[in-house]
């Protein structure tokens, strides 16, 4: 079945599944998808399921559709694609496009460095901790770690901390890195959107000084909560 999963700024607001052939978008009341922002017009765009294809058209609104940031009038939509309707996101999930449902979390939220570099975003090298002496002892790493998602559509998702530096957000908004060394797994910022809380750690803001992971930690990154789990 595909669905819709309506976001901003990176924070969950709603889950759509899409069980009728019509579905408009826009701020009025009578709409299948209603979005109470003023960016957004009163009937935006409208998606219409034709047995197993949905196609999403423009209803001339006033600030446009986009679909993976760029302005359409119609589109074919595919899973993953992405709908911009002013400053919201609809991600289209189709779970029959392949046989079963993708990891949307491991899709939007763990970056690799190319996905980094794409986006123009470079991991800083983790600061000094123990009073200026090197993090990464030398040795075999800490042991095996994860991170399992505890709200929102991604709950009770897992991503194995397995790689040296692993690094989780959205490009533009918020990115963290997590290192895993000798002595343990320690956070630290990359990158966060102007005037927007940073990412925290059992509710303490972190920046771009290395903090050190502890079994059970709660990290919030773009509205997500996390916790970190040692295996």
């Amino acid at each position: 079945m595909a669905r819709l999963i309506l976001s901003l700024d990176g924070q969950v607001l709603a889950e759509y599944n899409m069980m009728k052939e019509r579905y408009t978008v826009g701020r009025l009341p009578d709409n299948d998808v209603r979005i109470d922002n003023p960016t957004v017009s009163g009937h935006h765009s409208l998606i219409i399921n034709i047995l197993n294809d949905s196609f999403l058209e423009d209803l001339n609104s006033t600030n446009g559709t986009y679909v993976n940031g760029k302005l359409i009038k119609k589109h074919a939509l595919q899973n993953g694609d992405v709908i911009t309707v002013g400053r919201h996101q609809l991600r289209f999930v189709d779970s029959a496009s392949d046989g079963e449902e993708q990891d949307e979390f491991a899709q939007t939220m763990v970056l690799s460095k190319s996905d980094m570099a794409a986006s123009g975003v470079h991991a800083a090298p983790a600061a000094p901790v123990n009073g200026g002496r090197a993090a990464a002892a030398a040795g075999a790493p800490a042991a095996a770690a994860k991170i399992q998602v505890l709200n929102g559509t991604f709950a009770g998702r897992e991503v194995a901390l397995n790689k040296a530096l692993t690094t989780m957000g959205q490009p533009g908004v918020q990115v963290i890195a997590i290192t895993r060394r000798a002595d343990g797994y320690h956070l630290v910022q990359v990158e966060n959107a102007p005037n927007r809380e940073p990412p925290k750690v059992n509710g303490q803001a972190v920046g771009a000084q290395a903090r050190r992971l502890n079994d059970n930690d709660v990290i919030e990154l773009v509205g997500i909560k996390m916790g970190f789990f040692l295996d």
